[in-house]
């Protein structure tokens, strides 16, 4: 039978946060164009496949603001979680459970954790 845990709430909380920030800005790097700076297009079909990219106008100041603003939420939020203190009342296999069981306790699916806390 499978362990469960009692994540304290600001815990689950804070896991949560994480997913949605994360999901954000995987949204936006998506939306956004493949080079920050303006750049040419390319084509190069000397590697092993085939590379190719349009112009890329660029990010804005705005656009880069908010890449810089979610990525920093997301490595506060995941320092948060990865250290917090409940995190030191286990030990071991059971420490490793717990934390994959928290990534999924709001039935976030597993391509969507990232990985880390």
């Amino acid at each position: 039978m499978a362990t469960t845990y009692d994540f304290p709430s600001d815990l689950l909380a804070g896991q949560e946060e994480l997913h949605q920030v994360r999901a954000e800005l995987s949204a936006l790097l998506k939306r956004l164009p493949w080079s920050v700076e303006p750049l040419d297009g390319f084509s190069d079909d000397n590697g092993w496949r085939k590379v190719e990219r349009p112009a890329s106008p660029g990010w804005s100041a705005d656009e880069q603001a908010e890449v810089e603003k979610l990525r920093q939420r997301e490595h506060e939020l995941a320092v948060f979680v990865s250290t917090h203190r409940y995190w030191s009342e286990l030990v071991g296999p059971e420490r490793v459970a717990a934390r994959s069981e928290l990534k999924h306790a709001h039935g976030v699916p597993p391509e969507e954790t990232g990985g880390t806390p």
